[in-house]
């Protein structure tokens, strides 16, 4: 009689993605940010349903930014797609960067929620920025001046 020793299980790390077990429920919430837009998101098993601030994103009034933050649910196959429902809160900057925060946030989700290399691949194949993001800050304004870079404008008369 052998015994078999079970393998643990790898855990496909994504920075910004935390799973955890509520109840008897697997849940995972993720996070990202673009600019100054933050977006959170809490990844659960359901039907397909996908929220951002309470609205559905089919319905969603700006056509690009919809557009931007479905490209990782269009990515993935048809029946993993429906087996999740997930919840997004976006605040703070412009519609586009909030758009790029919901798409980061999904995109980190998915990959820890499935915890599957394969779909960590191809979203690093099609878009590096679905899973690292952009590096890209403002530069901080400098002492006596306007802004980061403008000077007072000189007089010569």
């Amino acid at each position: 009689m052998s015994v078999e020793k079970e393998r643990p299980t790898q855990r496909v790390s994504v920075r910004g993605a935390y799973p955890a077990v509520i109840g008897q429920r697997r849940i995972v919430i993720s996070s990202g940010k673009r600019k100054t837009a933050i977006a959170r998101a809490v990844i659960k098993s359901g039907i397909g349903r996908v929220r951002i601030n309470g609205v559905p994103i089919e319905i969603w009034p700006i056509e690009m930014a919809r557009m931007k933050m479905m490209e990782p649910l269009l990515l993935l196959n048809e029946k993993l797609r429906n087996s999740i429902d997930i919840d997004i809160r976006v605040e703070g900057g412009g519609v586009m960067a909030q758009a790029d925060a919901v798409r980061m946030a999904i995109a980190r989700g998915i990959v820890a929620y499935f915890n599957s290399e394969e779909i960590k691949a191809l979203y690093k194949e099609y878009d590096r920025t679905m899973l690292a993001g952009d590096p890209r800050q403002t530069e901080p304004e400098k002492w006596l001046r306007y802004s980061a870079r403008r000077f007072r404008q000189k007089s010569y008369r």
